[in-house]
C-alpha cells in the first residue's frame, strides 16, 4: 500500500524541510529525478527513496539503481509526495540523503586548484547557483563560511541541480580561519568586490589566475565583510563595459570562476 501524508515515515521525512531537524539527524531531502540520480551516483548517500507509482514507472533506471544499492524504495500517494516536495509541480521522486560535509583539512588535502568560498551568503537560490557554477568550472571544493545558508536547504539543493553531490562541501564557522587554511594549502586568495583595486581582465592578462586560487564571494545585499577582504591577496572587480550598475552574485561568480578555469587550462 502506498504511503500517505500521515504515514510515520512520511511525517519524519517531512520534518527534514526544517533546518533544526536536518542538523539533528544529519539528513536532508533531494527532490526530483536529476537530484535523485546524482545522489544515487554517490555511494552511501541515499537512505530511502520515495516515489509515486507513476514516477517509479517513468524512471525505472533510478528505481533499479536504488534497488542495487539496497536503498529502500517506498511508493507514496500524490498527496504524500506533495507533502515532501517544496515545488509547485513536483516530479514524483524524493530521496532522503545523508549530509555530505567534508572537514576543511580533508578537502584541502586533495590539492584543489579552484575553490569557491561562500562567505555569509544567506540566499539559498544564490548559494545553490554559485555551487552549480563552481562545479561546472571545475572547482573541487565549495566552502559555506560564517553565517551562510544551510547547503541542505531545499531551495539550495534544487538550485545546485545535482552539483551538491559532485564537490566537497565544507561548512566552517569562521571565514578568517578558512582563509588562513587556504593560504597554508598554497592557494591565492581573491576577494570579489565592485570596488576592488584589481581588474579581472588585468589579472588574466598578467597571468595571476594561473595559480591555484580560492575566490571569496559575499552576499548580494552586503558583499564581503571588510575584515575578510582585508585578508585577501587581491580585491578583484569584474569590469563593466556597459551602463549596468553591477552584476548579480551568480553572474559575477560565473565570470570569475570561469576566468580562473580558462587560465588554469
Amino acid at each position: 500500500m502506498a504511503f500517505t501524508p500521515r504515514t510515520p515515515r512520511i511525517v519524519a521525512a517531512r520534518r527534514l524541510q526544517r533546518r533544526r531537524d536536518r542538523d539533528a539527524t544529519g539528513r536532508f531531502l533531494a527532490e526530483g529525478p536529476q537530484a535523485v540520480r546524482e545522489a544515487l551516483a554517490r555511494p552511501g548517500v541515499v537512505t530511502e527513496l520515495f516515489g509515486t507509482p507513476a514516477a517509479l514507472d517513468r524512471y525505472p533506471e533510478l528505481a533499479a539503481t536504488a534497488a542495487r544499492a539496497d536503498v529502500p524504495i517506498s511508493e507514496v500517494t500524490d498527496d504524500a509526495l506533495a507533502a515532501l516536495a517544496e515545488t509547485v509541480a513536483p516530479q514524483g521522486l524524493v530521496a532522503v540523503c545523508r549530509h555530505l560535509d567534508v572537514p576543511l583539512e580533508q578537502a584541502l588535502a586533495g590539492g584543489p586548484r579552484l575553490v569557491a568560498v561562500l562567505a555569509e551568503i544567506r540566499d539559498p537560490g544564490n548559494a545553490g547557483t554559485v555551487l552549480r557554477t563552481a562545479d561546472a568550472a571545475g572547482a573541487g571544493v565549495v566552502i559555506f563560511a560564517g553565517d551562510a545558508v544551510d547547503p541542505y536547504n531545499g531551495k539550495c539543493v534544487r538550485a545546485s541541480a545535482g552539483s551538491l553531490f559532485h564537490v566537497d562541501v565544507v561548512r566552517a564557522p569562521d571565514p578568517v580561519t578558512v582563509v588562513d587554511a587556504l593560504r597554508a594549502a598554497g592557494l591565492s586568495i581573491f576577494a570579489t568586490t565592485g570596488y576592488g583595486d584589481d581588474d579581472l581582465d588585468d589579472m588574466t592578462d598578467y597571468g595571476r589566475l594561473v595559480a591555484p586560487t580560492a575566490w571569496l564571494f559575499g552576499s548580494e545585499a552586503h558583499g564581503l565583510p571588510e575584515e575578510l577582504t582585508a585578508t585577501a591577496d587581491a580585491r578583484v572587480r569584474v569590469p563593466l563595459y556597459g551602463r549596468a550598475e553591477s552584476l548579480n552574485l551568480a553572474a559575477a561568480a560565473a565570470v570569475c570562476l570561469y576566468a580562473s578555469a580558462r587560465a588554469q587550462r
